[in-house]
């Protein structure tokens, strides 16, 4: 009788290491899952490429201007494990500071893990925005023309269909337009 008992308790003892490590394994599984997968990442947002449409500039001391309208194409880069659905947002283009155009980026759906490619046509002018004449002036004599382009992209990103978290995708691209070629150099995005 007393060694039925014994057997019987080293058989409990033996369930119950079982159960302990599925329980262990469980945790440990869970924990892995949720710092990886379930990792809610900010998505990113770059231009890949640039392109003039057309282009008129005036580049007199009393009054220059540039007027232009490039064709950009623009990268939503989802790195999460879920579709990242954004809303309409707007592309600025600034010169010196000063705002001197702006595109309209058309809500969309990135998909989990995948790059959401779009065409995006900034129309540029500077009349009447730029007050430093002079550097102006100077820049369109010399043939290359700095521009900066700015976005700010809000959606959110579901994983699972149950988890969504808001984010916000910031692009902040610098660019060099060679006016005469009509092409644009040292596309640089951070």
């Amino acid at each position: 009788m007393l060694e039925s008992e014994k057997f019987k308790r080293s058989q409990n003892a033996k369930c119950y290491a079982y159960i302990l490590a599925f329980v262990v394994f469980q945790v440990a599984v869970i924990l892995i899952f949720s710092l990886t997968v379930m990792r809610v990442k900010t998505p990113s947002v770059r231009l890949r490429s640039v392109q003039v449409q057309s282009l008129n500039i005036n580049d007199n001391t009393t009054n220059p201007h540039f007027d232009m309208t490039l064709v950009a194409e623009i990268a939503i880069r989802n790195k999460n494990f879920g579709h990242f659905r954004f809303d309409n947002a707007a592309a600025n283009v600034t010169y010196g500071g000063v705002t001197v155009g702006d595109g309209e980026i058309v809500k969309a759906r990135a998909s989990a893990r995948k790059t959401k490619r779009m065409n995006v046509t900034l129309e540029v002018s500077s009349s009447g925005r730029v007050t430093e004449t002079a550097k102006l002036s100077d820049d369109l004599r010399s043939g290359n023309l700095t521009l900066t382009s700015v976005a700010r992209v809000r959606g959110k990103v579901t994983l699972m269909k149950v988890m969504k978290k808001k984010k916000t995708a910031n692009m902040n691209c610098t660019m060099t337009v060679n006016l005469a070629t009509r092409a644009v150099h040292d596309l640089d995005c951070e």
